[in-house]
């Protein structure tokens, strides 16, 4: 199905990006695999027998160095999955104003830079998919999340502009909106949550991240890698600017 379509899979060394960089590899996608954490993305990579580009997409110049890097390499770019995110879990007067400027750049600026730079390759060959996995945060809010919900709103803004201008041009531009996917990110946040909260680890995961679904269980990142390799297929061209929500119920109620 995504037979030798060049793909850049940024956030791509472990969770969703890894599960995506796995799931397009074995369909027969030529993936590109980007990470700040060289060694494993290194790691994962070969494991995949993906190319791989290790760089700080948090910055505009590794954007571009990162789409130089595939066009070069490959001639062109088919496909942009922009996975790659933090948290940081802070009531707003303590929040880092630092770490405020850095979800921003990473979440919210780099997707628009790489979609900036894929974008005349995918214009030039009449097709191109963009993929931003967002969050069900993109959606809604939750409390000491500013950075966060901020980034995924604004990604969310994004897609749906980008959705209009892509789609004369055979570009379409979604997102996928998941709750709680099982990744080291969320583990991270079990105990940032237990201690902002005041409650045990244990409790984290049912009475905080799972409260709010109906579907009681956290995500695999295979389903979120299922759904952007059908953003990808025939059956979805005609969908762009779309928020696909996999959050087991959280936002129907």
């Amino acid at each position: 199905m995504l037979n030798e379509k060049i793909t850049i899979v940024t956030g791509a060394a472990s969770g969703i990006g890894l599960g995506v960089s796995k799931a397009f590899s074995e369909d027969g996608a030529i993936v590109v695999m980007t990470d700040v954490d060289g060694g494993k993305l290194k790691e994962e990579a070969d494991k995949l027998n993906c190319a791989y580009f290790e760089t700080d997409i948090s910055r505009k110049e590794n954007c571009k160095a990162l789409v130089d890097f595939a066009l070069e390499k490959y001639g062109k770019v088919d496909i942009l999955i922009n996975v790659a995110g933090v948290q940081t879990v802070s009531p707003i007067e303590d929040f880092p104003e630092d770490r405020w400027d850095f979800m921003i750049s990473l979440m919210l600026s780099a997707p628009f830079y790489l979609t900036k730079y894929v974008w005349p390759s995918m214009k030039a060959q009449g097709w191109g998919r963009i993929i931003n996995i967002n969050s069900i945060h993109g959606l809604v809010a939750s409390e000491y999340k500013s950075a966060y919900v901020s980034a995924k709103h604004g990604l969310l803004g994004f897609t749906k502009t980008a959705g209009l201008e892509g789609g004369p041009l055979g570009i379409t531009v979604n997102s996928i909106c998941p709750a709680y996917v099982k990744t080291p990110l969320v583990d991270k946040q079990v105990a940032d949550q237990a201690k902002t909260h005041g409650i045990d680890e244990d409790d984290v995961v049912s009475n905080i991240m799972l409260a709010k679904s109906s579907i009681r269980k956290l995500i695999e990142p295979s389903t979120i890698a299922e759904l952007a390799k059908f953003l990808c297929t025939d059956a979805a061209s005609g969908m762009t600017g779309s928020a696909l929500t996999i959050d087991g119920g959280w936002t129907a109620g």
